[in-house]
C-alpha cells in the first residue's frame, strides 16, 4: 500500500528537492522504519489516516530499538519531510507530525586544536620526501578554508581562483560555494603543483583532481585520516584528532575572533545557521574555562 507513496515521495525529493541520491535514500529509509513499526503493530494504515499518538509511538519504538538521541531526531526530520509532501500532494489533510517533538540532545563538544598545534602538525611534516610538498599543502588548505575532508580530496585543479585567493568547493548535495584561501596555502598549493605534480604520471579521469596519490589518482579520505594520524604520533599531541577536527578549529578560531556567524556559515557551507551555532557554545566553554584561569573571583 506504501509502495506507490515512496515512490511519489522519491520523485518530488530528486525534482522538487533536487536533493542527492544519498539523502534521497536516507529520508526513503526513514520512511521504511515507519511502514517496518506499522507492519509489526498490525497497523494497516495509509498515510492520511496516521495521527500523531501512532507517530508518538513509532517515536518510543525507534528509542527502545536502542538508537541515539541524534538518529532519532534525523528519523523524525524525515518523517516531517514526508508529510510536507503529503499534504502538498493532498495525499492527507492534516499533518500528524506538526506537534511530533525530537528527542533532546546533548552535543559534544569536539576536541579543538590550538592555532599552535595546528602549526606544530604542519611543521611536523618532512618537506624533503616527494609527499612532503603535497601533505603540507593539504593541510594548509583544510586549515585555511574549514574543508571537509570529502571536499578536499574532490578539490579540481579547475576550480582554483587563486590568483584573487578564493576556491570554488563542492559541497553536500553537490552545492557549490566560493571559499576564500589564505596566502600560506595558496603558496604551498602552487609549490606543490610546480615541483611535484608535474612529475606525476596522471591516471584517466584524474587529470583535474589537485591532490594525486603516487599512482596518479586522487587521494582518499581514509589516506587523509591515516596521513594526519602519523603527524599526531610526531607531535605529541594527546587530543582525539581527525581532518574534520581541522574544520572544527576553523570554525571555533574564528568565532573566538569575533567572526559573524553568517559568514562562518558561508564558509563551511552549512545549509542551516543552527548548525554553525555549535561553535557559540565552544566559545562559551572557552570564555569559561579562560575565566576560570585567569580571574580571582572564578578561582575555587
Amino acid at each position: 500500500m506504501w509502495e506507490s507513496y515512496k515512490k511519489g515521495y522519491k520523485a518530488w525529493l530528486q525534482l522538487e528537492k533536487s536533493l542527492a541520491d544519498n539523502s534521497v535514500a536516507a529520508y526513503l529509509r526513514d520512511i521504511d522504519k515507519l511502514t517496518t513499526f506499522l507492519i509489526s503493530n498490525e497497523l494497516k494504515k495509509a498515510p492520511g489516516d496516521i495521527q500523531l499518538k501512532d507517530l508518538e509511538k513509532f517515536v518510543k519504538w525507534i528509542n527502545e530499538l536502542g538508537m541515539t538521541s541524534a538518529s532519532q531526531a534525523r528519523i523524525i526530520s524525515g518523517i516531517k519531510s514526508f508529510y510536507k509532501y503529503c499534504i502538498l500532494e493532498q495525499i492527507s489533510n492534516t499533518d500528524p507530525s506538526a506537534l511530533l517533538e525530537s528527542p533532546r540532545q546533548t552535543r559534544k563538544l569536539p576536541d579543538v586544536l590550538s592555532f599552535e598545534e595546528i602549526e606544530s602538525i604542519i611543521a611536523a611534516i618532512d618537506l624533503s620526501t616527494p609527499e612532503g610538498p603535497r601533505n603540507k599543502a593539504i593541510f594548509e588548505a583544510m586549515y585555511s578554508c574549514g574543508l571537509r575532508v570529502s571536499e578536499l580530496v574532490n578539490l579540481k585543479i579547475s576550480s582554483l581562483y587563486l590568483d584573487i585567493g578564493f576556491i570554488k568547493v563542492i559541497g553536500k548535495g553537490d552545492k557549490e560555494r566560493l571559499v576564500p584561501m589564505g596566502s600560506e596555502a595558496i603558496k604551498y598549493i602552487n609549490i606543490y603543483r610546480t615541483s611535484v605534480r608535474t612529475h606525476v604520471k596522471v591516471a584517466l579521469g584524474h587529470e583535474d583532481n589537485l591532490f594525486l596519490n603516487r599512482r596518479g589518482k586522487k587521494l582518499s579520505r581514509v589516506m587523509i585520516f591515516l596521513i594526519l594520524q602519523d603527524l599526531i604520533k610526531k607531535t605529541g599531541i594527546e587530543k582525539s584528532v581527525s581532518p574534520h577536527t581541522f574544520r572544527h578549529s576553523f570554525a571555533t578560531h574564528l568565532v573566538e575572533g569575533g567572526a559573524d556567524l553568517r559568514a562562518v556559515q558561508e564558509m563551511l557551507g552549512h545549509e542551516s545557521i543552527t548548525t554553525t551555532e555549535i561553535y557559540t557554545h565552544l566559545d562559551r566553554e572557552y570564555l569559561r574555562s579562560t575565566l576560570n584561569q585567569f580571574h580571582p573571583a572564578f578561582k575555587p
